[in-house]
């Protein structure tokens, strides 16, 4: 099955109907970067999921504020918080509406081999894109959890193959 990864580009409701982002700021939060700095020092062995997931919601409480900071300032921004399940992809864009904001779901996807290696490559290189080393444990935990898209997503989100 296709790996699906999620992002909420977010953007003044104004700003998208009338200038399509040309010469705007554009700011990517992604969970992982704040993860990696704030929680992966201090993680429990063995691996206690409840404790991760407790620790997530509230970076992805703080990166919502940090991105409405960034788009009622004229910028946009990129939520780059997995959206493993449904529930939380239609928060987000629940969120967005309720503050007068224009939100595009991004689905990017991926074979879960292409996955693994894509995965390896970046533990390995620790680039530019590595907060932590993902595990083979973490990534099947993750893998489980995931919630394909319904059709309704898929009918209103951008969609990027990238195998």
């Amino acid at each position: 099955m296709p790996h699906r990864l999620y992002r909420i580009i977010l953007t003044p409701a104004r700003e998208f109907l009338s200038r399509r982002g040309g010469g705007v700021v554009l700011v990517h939060l992604a969970i992982d970067d704040w993860m990696g700095q704030l929680f992966c020092p201090d993680l429990p062995q063995p691996l206690d999921f409840g404790w991760v997931m407790e620790r997530a919601a509230r970076c992805e409480r703080r990166i919502w504020l940090m991105a409405l900071a960034i788009v009622r300032g004229g910028g946009r921004a990129v939520l780059d918080l997995g959206f493993m399940k449904a529930a939380g992809r239609s928060r987000f864009l629940a969120l967005a509406d309720e503050h007068g904001l224009s939100a595009k779901l991004h689905y990017v996807t991926a074979e879960r081999d292409v996955r693994c290696q894509r995965v390896s490559q970046r533990n390995a290189a620790r680039g530019d894109t590595f907060s932590f080393e993902v595990t083979p444990a973490m990534f099947d935990a993750m893998e489980a959890l995931f919630e394909p898209a319904t059709d309704e997503e898929l009918a209103l989100a951008a969609v990027v193959a990238t195998d």
